[in-house]
């Protein structure tokens, strides 16, 4: 029974995925390429964030450095888009590799601050680096290839890679080596006494998660056709962490609702104000107080008690 449930919501959600272009045609399209993709960022968070007990602030950097890969070497490199996306993805993995390094024996608020000071670093060497970065002007350019030119097209290339990646991710929490994560998220003590190398498994977690960072932000230069020192700020991974947190840390699932959320009301409140930051750190304090297990998690809550009576 529940696996027909299982089937039966990836079936609508596949459904639902297919069926955004006809529903939200034109400027929304655009809205749903940009959801799709930092809902990818917003797992990847959650990945550390949910299923590791690490919150990271730096998986803004990584993404954003694969976009800036991107774009450097098909705009000014000349390269091919394919090549660009690839090596978009190696810089972030390598960059994670470096991060990981320096961050896994570290726990609590002393994880999150050295996070923040490695994301700040890469934030640093983009804003100064004008040679290559562009500095401040960042980097503009066409990478899509011609087929991705119209929304559409490139809605549902982006959307196959959302599938693939969230299967990934899915299959990737709920493997073995997930598991063993959890087990670390819960009692560190306990997975180093049952002899398990807990330093090990917290860089690959955090390995991987980079990488689907590094995928996000791979089509995210395939969608804004611009990088700038804030696509690698502070900010995004705030925003990333933010999706996850509303969505349903620990959920990953929820990271998607998170995204729905948060980029729908960026696009829908800065329509009528400047202060639209204002309005997300209300939707912040929102969920803190009313739903600190995210929206997800609340609906799951409010299910089974409606199910015990």
């Amino acid at each position: 029974m529940q696996i027909n449930k299982q089937l039966l919501l990836v079936v609508l959600g596949l459904v639902v995925l297919a069926l955004v272009p006809t529903i939200m045609p034109g400027y929304k399209t655009s809205i749903a390429i940009e959801i799709l993709i930092f809902a990818m960022l917003a797992m990847a968070v959650d990945v550390m964030a949910g299923f590791t007990g690490r919150t990271s602030l730096c998986h803004g950097a990584i993404f954003g450095l694969a976009t800036y890969v991107v774009l450097h070497h098909v705009t000014v490199s000349g390269g091919s888009v394919w090549a660009g996306i690839a090596l978009g993805v190696l810089a972030a993995v390598a960059l994670s590799m470096v991060f990981a390094a320096l961050a896994i024996r570290t726990s609590g608020v002393y994880f999150i601050l050295l996070t923040l000071a490695l994301g700040m670093i890469v934030w640093g060497v983009c804003l100064r680096w004008t040679s290559v970065t562009g500095g401040e002007n960042g980097i503009r350019g066409t990478v899509a290839p011609d087929w991705l030119q119209d929304k559409k097209s490139l809605y549902y290339f982006t959307a196959a890679c959302f599938v693939v990646v969230t299967a990934a991710m899915w299959r990737f929490i709920n493997s073995p080596f997930g598991l063993t994560l959890k087990g670390i998220r819960d009692s560190e003590s306990r997975m180093r006494t049952l002899g398990y190398n807990v330093p090990l498994h917290l860089f690959i977690g955090f390995v991987v998660s980079g990488f689907f960072a590094g995928i996000a932000g791979s089509l995210y230069a395939l969608f804004n056709s611009f990088v700038s020192p804030s696509t690698v700020a502070l900010a995004q991974s705030v925003e990333g962490l933010l999706m996850a947190i509303v969505g349903g840390v620990g959920t990953l699932f929820g990271a998607i609702i998170g995204a729905i959320i948060v980029i729908s009301l960026e696009n829908f409140v800065s329509l009528y104000t400047e202060r639209w930051l204002m309005v997300l750190g209300f939707l912040f304090i929102f969920t803190m107080i009313f739903a600190p297990t995210g929206f997800l998690g609340a609906a799951r809550n409010f299910i089974k008690s409606r199910v015990k009576r």
